[in-house]
């Protein structure tokens, strides 16, 4: 599993460089094998703590590489929705999961109440107006049910900017709070708040109740030879996985992991 995990981070990286997308699927493919992603899987998977009984019936929401579905497919009913071909086609293989091409209209098939989990991992940075899509998630979500969204978190992205980029430019354009950001392939990035996304899920039936940083410090490090040991690894995601609770770093995280619950 750890030589699958690295994918997602890898690709981030090497879109930032300006490289066309789909040779980096390819290459990042044959590269499974660098600490990329490594740290970004390792702690959602442990902030998502899901156990592997009683099997839960999960839905995937732009499932991209399928990292996360074909990981809890290993134990569960999982239902992966993604509208990018060239993703599924070198999405990861090794667990059954169901894969469906497209987007909000293929939500829109399921009944109430169909989930016990949905993930929505960096999906909503790509999508200007974001209620119909949280919407329909709440709505084919089980009471007492959750939902897990990933986003990328703008004062770490200010962060990210100006010390691994070297891009203090770009970093203070993000201080904007409404300064939006650009994927070389996905396009423009909306970034949004917690807060915002906190009252979009209340008026259908959701509430916040956790949140956590991703990668505080990891990305800080330009010294990716020492990424490759596993006593430099290890530490630091002890570190990563403690300081995900405390708001003075989960605040300045590059991503925040939202825990959306329905309420019966």
């Amino acid at each position: 599993m750890l030589k699958i995990v690295y994918m997602a981070e890898r690709l981030h990286n090497v879109q930032h460089k300006g490289v066309k997308f789909m040779d980096n699927v390819k290459e990042y493919v044959d590269l499974v094998n660098e600490p990329w992603g490594r740290m970004f899987y390792d702690l959602l998977f442990t902030q998502l703590d899901i156990p592997q009984l009683p099997k839960r019936k999960i839905l995937d929401f732009g499932s991209g590489l399928c990292v996360t579905s074909n990981h809890y497919a290993e134990w569960h009913d999982v239902t992966a929705i993604e509208p990018n071909t060239e993703m599924i086609s070198n999405s990861c293989k090794g667990n059954e999961y169901k894969q469906i091409h497209g987007g909000i209209e293929k939500i829109a098939k399921f009944n109430d109440n169909s989930f016990d989990l949905i993930f929505c991992h960096n999906v909503l940075e790509y999508v200007e107006n974001k209620e119909p899509i949280v919407s329909e998630l709440l709505r084919v979500l089980k009471h007492g049910g959750s939902l897990s969204v990933v986003k990328h978190n703008r004062k770490g992205k200010v962060f990210h900017s100006a010390v691994f980029w070297n891009d203090p430019q770009k970093a203070h354009v993000l201080l904007d709070s409404n300064a939006n950001d650009k994927s070389n392939y996905l396009g423009t990035q909306y970034i949004y708040s917690n807060e915002y996304l906190s009252e979009l899920a209340g008026k259908h039936n959701g509430a916040v109740k956790e949140i956590f940083g991703i990668r505080a410090f990891y990305a800080m490090s330009q010294d990716n030879t020492i990424k490759y040991t596993n006593e430099w690894y290890q530490n630091m995601f002890a570190l990563e996985k403690s300081v995900a609770y405390i708001d003075e770093y989960l605040n300045t995280a590059f991503y925040n992991h939202l825990i959306i619950s329905k309420s019966k």
